[in-house]
């Protein structure tokens, strides 16, 4: 199975390396020197990895037979794409690939059902597991401990804890900052006893 696991950004210097957008929680397993990786556009690899280093907090790479930035700068948006073992698990339990998470059904802690998991969209934040409804609609549950209580991937579900509002609009607590001012206001001018 192929994993996308980066995307080359800027050329960096002049000896050849990029930036990449890391997208695996393993880089320096499918990010080593030596890793051979497909790409999209396919026409731009298969590239080899011949070094990478961290400067300023951003991975920096450089493949072989890449040069100048020139060359570097022809393979600006690239998608590295690893081969990986469908049956491999990360090193984490906790962690899980996007792979396994595709089709489990997302259910409440009581059974009910909320829908099925049909993309997990990566932000610089969090992830985000983007859910199909039974009728349909789409709902986004954030992946994080407080609100995802289990994966089971034997039942194939997902078990979530929703704060009022995230799957049903109806139920969401709306409060506005000048709500907030305007009962502080009045507490403040509750009378108060004799002292």
């Amino acid at each position: 199975m192929q994993l996308v696991v980066a995307r080359i950004g800027r050329a960096h210097g002049i000896k050849g390396e990029v930036t990449v957008e890391v997208r695996t929680d393993e880089p320096e397993l499918r990010l080593g020197p030596g890793a051979v990786l497909a790409t999209d556009p396919a026409a731009t690899g298969p590239l080899t990895i011949e070094s990478g280093r961290v400067h300023s907090g951003r991975l920096l790479l450089r493949f072989e037979g890449v040069r100048d930035r020139t060359g570097a700068e022809a393979l600006r948006n690239t998608l590295l794409i690893a081969d990986v073992d469908p049956e491999e698990l990360p090193e984490d339990p906790e962690e899980f690939y996007d792979h396994q998470l595709i089709d489990l059904d997302v259910v409440l802690a009581d059974g009910t059902e909320v829908g099925r998991i049909t993309e997990i969209s990566h932000l610089p934040s969090q992830d985000l597991f983007i859910v199909e409804r039974p009728d349909g609609s789409e709902v986004m549950i954030p992946f994080v401990e407080e609100i995802v209580a289990e994966i089971d991937l034997e039942e194939q579900r997902a078990v979530i804890t929703p704060p009022p509002g995230l799957i049903d609009e109806s139920e969401a607590v709306v409060v506005s900052s000048r709500d907030e001012e305007q009962a502080a206001g009045e507490a403040e001018e509750a009378p108060k006893g004799d002292a």
